[in-house]
């Protein structure tokens, strides 16, 4: 089994990772995501309270690390390539938040990583999910008159008057859960625009229909929900999914944190060890198709060319659909 982590031991991953340009964040569920992530010389702006995190122009992260936080760090292989990410657990005992299926007026955002955006009104979007609340915030009259048309409904029924003008709006997104909250300031793209490469989200219907909170490709621990996650950097991989130059120091340093914050039975099987206990079939084929692929990297030094797409919540963080 996993060493139980120490306070100490969750808070030191997270400042590191926060300190860390290139990792990326991300909050949410299958379907419903929040991505947070910064350009090496862009400027950081410390909350004004004492939780783990920071602000830029486009973004924040927020995060209250709960003593029953569990990392779990993994990799998934597909064909031709694999995914890595360490996870933020909770208890599905713990993890709910809402769970609101309608449009809801929460009131003025006192949580706001920002102090400015403290008395902005924050609406909860209702998508009925059970580790994170998918929320919008506004502060102009006219936009929170228009959110509030839509209030008691869900926010995708037909008559609902949110949906139409959400764009033109691009009111601020926050992503909420029991460890913490992403907020993303961009604009949303329109129809025919792409997601910008700051922090974004993603709402995708026919995700959220499938009522999961992660992919069956993503070795969770039983009896845990992954609330949010942090996405170090990858080493073939650059931030948006194109292909680099394989990174040994890259490599070395997720597999430092696997060895920490992996699944003991699934590294076994990785590196050819008999596990502990019988480990999922699908995770094991997975663990393999990484290590092989893996020693080829290893061996080239290469990642290829080309683009890679990343499944809707498989790791918490998906391509990048609008």
């Amino acid at each position: 089994m996993q060493p139980v982590p120490t306070a100490s031991e969750i808070a030191a991953l997270l400042r590191d990772a926060l300190a860390d340009p290139d990792t990326a964040w991300s909050l949410g569920s299958f379907g419903a995501l929040a991505e947070f992530m910064r350009d090496p010389g862009e400027a950081v702006h410390p909350l004004p309270d004492a939780r783990l995190g920071l602000a830029t122009a486009r973004g924040a992260i927020a995060l209250t690390p709960t003593a029953d936080l569990r990392p779990v760090a993994y990799e998934t292989g597909f064909s031709g390539g694999y995914n890595h990410a360490v996870a933020l657990c909770l208890p599905s005992s713990a993890c709910a938040m809402g769970g609101r299926t309608i449009v809801t007026e929460l009131g003025p955002d006192r949580a706001a990583a920002r102090e400015e955006d403290r008395a902005a009104i924050l609406f909860d979007l209702g998508l009925g999910l059970l580790a994170v609340d998918a929320c919008v915030r506004a502060s102009d009259p006219e936009t929170i008159a228009a959110l509030r048309a839509g209030v008691g409904r869900p926010v995708f029924a037909p008559d609902n008057p949110i949906g139409p003008r959400l764009v033109a709006m691009s009111p601020h997104r926050i992503f909420c859960a029991r460890i913490g909250r992403i907020e993303v300031y961009a604009p949303i793209p329109g129809p025919n625009e792409t997601s910008p490469e700051g922090p974004h989200t993603h709402v995708l219907p026919q995700f959220l229909r499938a009522g999961r909170t992660h992919a069956a490709t993503t070795p969770i621990p039983d009896g845990f929900v992954p609330c949010g996650g942090l996405h170090p950097p990858h080493p073939y991989k650059d931030a948006m999914g194109r292909r680099i130059g394989f990174d040994p120091a890259r490599h070395a340093a997720f597999q430092t944190l696997l060895e920490r914050w992996g699944d003991p039975d699934l590294l076994a099987v990785k590196q050819g060890r008999e596990p502990s206990r019988p480990t999922s079939p699908r995770h094991a084929r997975s663990a393999r198709r990484v290590a092989a692929l893996q020693v080829q990297l290893l061996g080239s030094g290469s990642g290829g060319g080309g683009r890679e797409r990343r499944g809707a919540g498989a790791g918490l963080r998906p391509h990048r659909l609008r």
